[in-house]
């Protein structure tokens, strides 16, 4: 099983849940069921295959099995808190989101050391810590896991999968509390009540207009995805735009122009210009 090939067909899933427009609550629930789908798949793939070499085994738990499981962690603790969020009453809701920001923060104080040897690139431990022959020398840190399965699991994946998911999850909180600060109820930014403006083009343009903006360096700053850019610019136009992955394959492929909207962009504004210097 080509491993990368997998964890990268899973980040294209979750993003197109993402341009859905869905609810939170159905994106996490959908995005949780491809998240357990693929650690399935790692799972039967890891007991029939093993590993050639120390190596290989540490850079699967380490970073392979970690796209799934951070994801997973991730829209686990949103669906949990969204479900249990408080509907009305912005002090409740304030508080809500404050609680939940606490727990994380003695989570990462607890995890202070661990968290100090991720965020500082360190190696030295990698063998015990994302290893399984090392799983029953270290003690779970994890309350949520009391059991790890000894042949899918070593002492420290879980935890990395956690405190990466945690760090995604801050930033989910602090969103949400400056959209309730500014009258948005915990909503996500939305235009739907405000006419959007037509988009006389194709699905195919806007890829490419979209992936254009994004090579010129729209969003640098924030480091914004393509996904990203596209929710934004969708609240504005009236399209929906579909497999933008797919589609952006199909524009590199072109056997003429590969980037024909541009083209006659520059074409039409250059034809503009001349007409107004007559």
């Amino acid at each position: 099983m080509d491993f990368q090939l997998l964890t990268q067909r899973l980040k294209k899933e979750l993003d197109d849940i993402k341009l859905q427009n869905e609810s939170i609550l159905e994106r996490a629930h959908r995005s949780i069921g491809l998240c357990r789908d693929s650690l399935s798949l790692l799972k039967k793939e890891v007991l029939s295959q093993g590993f050639k070499s120390i190596q290989d085994e540490i850079h699967f738990f380490k970073v392979t099995k970690q796209v799934p499981l951070v994801e997973l962690i991730y829209y686990s603790e949103i669906h949990s808190f969204e479900i249990q969020f408080p509907k009305i009453d912005l002090k409740r809701q304030l508080k809500s989101v404050k609680k939940k920001s606490n727990k994380l923060n003695r989570f990462f104080l607890y995890n202070l050391d661990f968290g100090r040897y991720i965020e500082s690139g360190q190696t030295h431990f990698d063998k015990e810590y994302y290893t399984r022959d090392y799983l029953n020398g270290y003690h779970i840190t994890l309350s949520k896991f009391y059991f790890q399965d000894p042949e899918f699991c070593t002492a420290r994946d879980m935890l990395l999968g956690k405190y990466n998911a945690y760090k995604s999850l801050t930033k989910y909180l602090v969103d949400k509390q400056n959209k309730l600060k500014n009258g948005l109820n915990g909503n996500e930014i939305s235009l739907s009540h405000t006419e959007k403006m037509h988009w006389p083009f194709s699905n195919t343009d806007y890829v490419e207009l979209i992936y254009a903006l994004h090579a010129k360096g729209l969003g640098a700053k924030n480091n914004l995805s393509i996904v990203k850019i596209s929710d934004y610019l969708s609240q504005i136009f009236d399209v929906e735009p579909k497999d933008i992955y797919k589609t952006y394959q199909d524009i590199k492929y072109r056997k003429k122009s590969r980037t024909l909207f541009l083209d006659e962009l520059s074409t039409s504004l250059l034809s503009e210009m001349d007409k107004s210097e007559k």
